[in-house]
């Protein structure tokens, strides 16, 4: 795969590869870009894929909400010029792209949800780490696997980075609180566009019965489970998630 690299331009920082319909990636609160590498070798080829980096942690502590960036996406949308995109989000991200839906409708003409926070999310759990406890952090950083092998020396390390960084674990501790006042399970019904929902079997963070919910709210939509998968299948089963979003656009009506 190519080496992923960022460009600055407008006040955003972003990776865009690939020429064709938009897919908008939206990463979750403690995200990246390795988050998606799969996705982005196997779409980029036939696709424009797009992401964002998120300002979680260069708000105003005030402003570090989703609201925030909800405004903070759609001006990336405005600055790209994109007419139409189809949305995947993993985590916050999908929060971020439920809200995108319900506050701009009409450019989303497809949602990927993976592991979506909107209606239930064990983010922290019920203590965050202590600043320096590194045992601590790679213990909650493997709660995201299935398997605990995938919390990597480097994907512990960059969380263990954030969390002994004042400024932004506040930022962490506002965003999360935001997403639980950002409760959608009143609002999903007015989600009309097609929805894909995959879940991992094993998520613990936003477990099974939560892709349910997505479900039962969300008229237009198709619900997957992984097995041996937990919260971010994209990383952890990234053939079989990537097999059934390939699935997902080529029975759009935009590509047909």
């Amino acid at each position: 795969m190519q080496q992923l690299e960022l460009q600055e331009e407008g006040g955003f920082r972003y990776l865009e590869v690939g020429k064709g319909k938009t897919i908008l990636l939206f990463h979750g609160l403690f995200g990246a870009l390795s988050n998606f590498s799969d996705l982005i070798g196997e779409f980029s080829q036939n696709h424009r894929v797009l992401i964002p980096m998120l300002p979680l942690y260069d708000l105003p502590v005030k402003q570090t909400n989703l609201p925030s960036l909800v405004e903070f996406a759609h001006k990336f949308v405005e600055f790209k010029g994109i007419k139409s995109f189809i949305s995947v989000g993993n985590s916050l991200g999908g929060h971020l792209a439920l809200l995108y839906q319900l506050t701009f409708p009409g450019r989303m003409e497809a949602m990927v949800l993976t592991g979506s926070s909107g209606l239930f999310e064990n983010t922290l759990g019920d203590t965050f780490p202590k600043r320096g406890n590194r045992e601590f952090i790679h213990e909650k950083t493997a709660c995201t696997f299935y398997d605990p092998e995938f919390a990597t020396k480097e994907l512990v390390d960059e969380v263990f980075g954030i969390v002994n960084n004042r400024e932004k674990v506040i930022r962490v501790i506002a965003m999360a609180k935001s997403a639980v006042r950002n409760n959608l399970s009143e609002h999903l019904s007015k989600i009309k566009i097609p929805t894909l929902l995959i879940w991992g079997n094993d998520d613990i963070i936003t477990p099974p019965f939560v892709g349910e919910d997505f479900h039962e709210h969300i008229k237009d939509s198709e619900l997957f489970f992984i097995d041996k998968c937990g919260h971010a299948p994209m990383m952890e089963q990234p053939k079989k998630f990537n097999e059934l979003l390939k699935n997902f656009l080529t029975k759009l009506p935009l590509n047909k």
